[in-house]
C-alpha cells in the first residue's frame, strides 16, 4: 500500500495549492483527482474548471500568486472597472477601495489554463497528481500510524498522515468524511440543494460594437431575477468573447415569488423559472435584440468553455466551516465553503486555504489551521457575509434604493467599494440607512460568528 504524508482529494485551486504547499515544505504529497473532459482543455484530464473566472485587485493579494507568475495565456483581459445593473437605478465601481500590489482592477482569466499552471506548479515542487482517479472514502484513526486510509474506487487504498478535502461545493467525499466526526446529520448544515447555487453561462462572441463597450468591464444585473443573489453577469474575455452567464439559489418555485411582474426576465407566461439558457437569451435580447440578431450576431463559440461553449456548475453560496484538525483533517476552498455568500467568488480563498493547508500539513501539525484561515480571509469573508445578509429578501425595488444610495456612498467615499463610514449619513437618510445595516451585519458576524460549523462541535471518540 502507498503511503504519503498528505493526501489531497480534489485537483482544483485549492487541491494544488495545499499540494504545492506541502511539496515546497518537504512533505509527500498527492493529488487525487477525478479528471473531467473539457472542449477548453482537449489533451489533458483535470478539474472541472468552470466558474466565470474573474479576479479582483485585492484578491491577488489574498491568493498570494501575482499574474505575472501565470503563464501569459492565462489573463485574457484587464478589467478597470465593475457595472452593477438595476432595473432603473445602476453605478459604476472603478476602486474596490484597497491596496494592492496589482496595478489594474482586477482580470479575466482562462480558468482551465489557471487549474493547469497551480498543477504544474505543485508537480514541479514534487508533488505527483493523479487524474482519473475518485476516492470513494477516507477512513480515520485519531491515534493511528498512518491516520488516514483513502479508498478509491479502484479498489486500492492510500495512506496519509494528512488529508485536505479539496472536492469542491458538491462535497461528495468530504460530507461522507465530516459525517461521522458530528452529532448530527451534516447534511442538517450542508446539505448541497440548499447551500449551493447553480450557475450557466455561456461563451459569446460580441459584435464589435458590443464587445467595446463591454471591454474593461464586468457587468451585473440585480433585481431582473428572483432568488437570494441571483443575477446574470458578462465578463469579458478575449478577441470579442465574452462569458456571459448567471447564478441562482437551487429549487427555487415560481409561485413562491412576490411581486413576479417586476422582475424584468420573467414573463407573465412562465409556469417555473426559467432555465439558464433562456435567461440568458432574455437578458440578450433586452440590452441588445433591437439592434442586433441575437442567435446571429452573438454566436456560441464552441471550443470554449466544458462542452460546445456552454458550462453548468454548482457554486458554494453559504457560510464556512471548520475543520475538525484534531483528526488531521483541512476542509478548504469550496468544500468549506469559503466562496463569498454574495458574490460567489472563489478561486482566490481557495487558493489561499489550500496554501495553509498544505503548509500546516507539513510541519506535521495542523492545530492553527482554522485560527490562520480566519486570519488570511477572514475580513473577506465576513464582508460578504455581511453584504448578503444585507440584500437577504431584496427585490427589483430594493436593489434600485441600494444603487442610489451606493452611488451617494462612494460620492462622498471617493467612489471607494468597502468604505462605509458613518460620515456617509450626510449624503442622505437611505445612505445612512444602508450603512448603517452593512455595520450592524458585520457586527452580527464579529469574530468568527460568521463560521456555521465549529471546531467545537465535532466529536472523535469513535475515530
Amino acid at each position: 500500500m502507498e503511503r504519503f504524508d498528505v493526501a489531497v482529494v480534489g485537483g482544483g485551486p485549492a487541491g494544488s495549492a495545499a499540494a504545492h504547499a506541502a511539496a515546497e515544505s518537504g512533505a509527500s504529497a498527492v493529488v487525487l483527482e477525478k479528471g473531467v473532459p473539457r472542449a477548453d482543455r482537449p489533451d489533458r484530464l483535470g478539474p472541472d474548471s468552470t466558474d466565470a473566472a474573474g479576479i479582483l485587485d485585492y484578491w491577488v493579494d489574498i491568493m498570494d500568486i501575482h499574474p505575472d507568475e501565470m503563464p501569459d495565456d492565462v489573463v485574457l483581459s484587464t478589467l478597470d472597472r465593475a457595472e452593477f445593473i438595476g432595473p432603473n437605478e445602476s453605478l459604476i465601481l472603478r476602486q474596490t477601495g484597497f491596496d494592492t500590489s496589482y496595478d489594474h482592477f482586477g482580470f479575466c482569466m482562462h480558468r482551465a489554463r489557471f487549474d493547469d499552471f497551480l498543477r504544474n506548479r505543485a508537480e514541479t515542487a514534487g508533488a505527483e497528481y493523479r487524474v482519473n482517479v475518485s476516492v470513494r472514502d477516507v477512513e480515520s484513526d485519531r491515534d493511528g500510524s498512518p491516520r488516514h486510509t483513502v479508498r478509491l474506487a479502484s479498489g486500492e487504498d492510500i495512506e496519509a498522515d494528512f488529508v485536505v478535502l479539496a472536492d469542491g461545493p458538491q462535497r461528495q467525499v468530504t460530507n461522507k468524511v465530516l459525517d461521522r466526526f458530528l452529532p448530527f446529520d451534516i447534511t442538517d448544515r450542508l446539505a448541497t440543494t440548499k447551500v449551493n447555487h447553480i450557475a450557466y453561462q455561456e461563451h459569446r462572441r460580441l459584435p464589435e460594437a458590443v464587445a467595446r463597450d463591454v471591454e474593461g468591464a464586468i457587468k451585473f444585473w440585480w433585481g431582473y431575477m428572483p432568488g437570494h443573489t441571483a443575477y446574470p453577469w458578462i465578463f469579458p474575455n478575449d478577441d470579442n468573447v465574452a462569458r456571459i452567464g448567471l447564478t441562482m439559489p437551487i429549487g427555487m418555485d415560481l409561485s413562491d415569488i412576490e411581486a413576479r411582474e417586476k422582475y424584468e426576465l420573467l414573463r407573465e407566461s412562465d409556469e417555473r423559472i426559467p432555465n439558464g439558457k433562456e435567461y440568458i437569451r432574455r437578458l440578450l435580447e433586452q440590452e441588445y435584440g433591437d439592434e442586433y440578431d441575437i442567435e446571429a450576431d452573438f454566436p456560441i463559440v464552441e471550443g470554449r468553455g466544458k462542452s460546445k461553449g456552454t458550462e453548468t456548475y454548482a457554486i458554494s453560496s453559504t457560510r464556512p466551516i471548520d475543520s475538525p484538525t484534531d483528526v488531521g483533517i483541512a476542509v478548504t476552498g469550496g468544500a468549506m465553503g469559503a466562496t463569498s455568500a454574495f458574490h460567489e467568488g472563489g478561486d482566490h480563498v481557495a487558493v489561499r486555504t489550500g496554501a495553509i493547508a498544505g503548509e500546516l500539513a507539513a510541519s506535521g501539525d495542523l492545530s492553527t489551521y482554522n485560527d490562520r484561515w480566519k486570519a488570511a480571509i477572514g475580513d473577506e469573508v465576513r464582508r460578504n457575509v455581511a453584504f448578503a445578509d444585507v440584500v437577504r429578501g431584496y427585490g427589483p425595488d430594493d436593489w434600485d434604493r441600494g444603487f442610489a444610495a451606493a452611488r451617494k456612498m462612494m460620492e462622498s467615499s471617493s467612489d471607494k467599494l468597502f468604505d462605509l463610514n458613518m460620515g456617509t449619513v450626510r449624503a442622505g437618510l437611505s445612505v445612512g440607512r444602508v450603512a448603517t445595516q452593512y455595520k450592524k451585519a458585520k457586527y452580527k458576524f464579529r469574530s468568527d460568528k460568521y463560521v456555521q460549523l465549529s471546531e467545537d462541535e465535532y466529536a472523535y471518540a469513535d475515530s
